[in-house]
């Protein structure tokens, strides 16, 4: 990027073993069942990577490390530390072949978003029967699990009912009863730290994974402004009421952006102006310092040499 803005992080190549790459996440395994994950700074919509925005990466990875600390009460997880301001090291666990989204209100542009089906007059969603006279982005009666399966190889997420998730064989009866109340008791974990911050958490996606010993533990990223809609709560209620989309600390807004622009994940993508870029990356910064109520320290760039280096520091390369 121009104008005294680094150009943004999105890969990096370590010597080391299992390496395998996601749409933000790369990792690689690691001695003793730890694995190494590093945060890029990709930007995926629509389930495909269209951009990448400088800090974002360390964004998701030190906001997540704040989050699981600040959940560690209510269910375990899979951190071990944070080497560099991109990278975890993490207990190597396997993870659950659908991810549990939780939602407080209902929302959404993509075609299987509650609110475009809910407009389409669909009122059982995912096993759910919600109540006529709804607007878009309303509060929902009580939050609601709505799982996904997880997409593979440029895929769509494919949206499950609870019991979808059971009578599938995806997961155990009893697995999948405590990841449910873990799920909703992290979200109202979130929703409570997140109301000190002035924020409204409308909804998130969790992941979860069990250890050889079979405890169920909690992994990947937690409430960042990738995997969750963050929205102002001062302005909330009015801009609802007019009819406007909430002020939002995530990537929603590049998800309108695109879809103002025709596009909703099929195709080329178009090209979107720099300023949604430069906005998005400054949303994701205010995110982090409102919740976790310290000032974010940029890292240095490139990232790939400062992490080459902090790693050769920690003995892990």
């Amino acid at each position: 990027m121009s104008d005294g803005h680094p150009v943004p992080f999105t890969g990096v190549e370590l010597p080391l073993e299992g390496r395998r790459e996601g749409k933000v996440r790369i990792s690689y395994g690691l001695p003793e069942g730890r694995r190494l994950f590093v945060t890029t700074d990709r930007l995926s919509v629509f389930d495909r990577v269209v951009a990448a925005d400088p800090y974002k990466g360390q964004v998701l990875n030190q906001l997540s490390r704040w989050w699981f600390e600040h959940t560690a009460d209510i269910v375990a997880n899979h951190v071990v530390d944070t080497p560099d301001p991109n990278v975890l090291v993490a207990h190597d666990v396997t993870p659950l072949p659908v991810e549990v989204v939780v939602r407080a209100h209902i929302t959404g542009v993509t075609d299987t978003s509650l609110w475009r089906r809910y407009e389409e007059g669909a009122r059982t969603i995912d096993g759910h029967r919600l109540p006529e006279g709804l607007r878009k982005n309303a509060r929902l009666p009580h939050p609601i699990v709505t799982p996904t399966t997880k997409a593979h190889d440029g895929g769509h997420d494919e949206p499950l009912s609870l019991t979808d998730v059971v009578e599938r064989g995806l997961v155990d009866p009893a697995t999948w009863s405590e990841v449910v109340d873990a799920a909703l008791a992290v979200f109202e974990r979130g929703q409570s730290l997140g109301a000190r911050a002035g924020l409204l958490l409308a909804d998130t996606k969790y992941e979860f994974g069990t250890t050889e010993s079979g405890e169920i533990v909690l992994i990947d990223e937690l409430h960042t402004p990738d995997s969750s809609r963050w929205w102002v709560t001062a302005t909330y209620e009015d801009r609802m009421w007019a009819g406007d989309e909430p002020e939002s600390l995530d990537k929603e807004v590049v998800r309108r952006a695109f879809v103002d622009a025709g596009y909703r994940g099929h195709g080329e993508p178009p090209v979107l102006p720099d300023e949604v870029w430069r906005a998005t990356a400054a949303r994701y910064v205010v995110a982090f310092e409102r919740l976790t109520g310290t000032h974010f320290e940029h890292g240095t760039y490139p990232v790939a040499d400062r992490i080459h280096a902090n790693l050769r520091e920690a003995g892990l390369l």
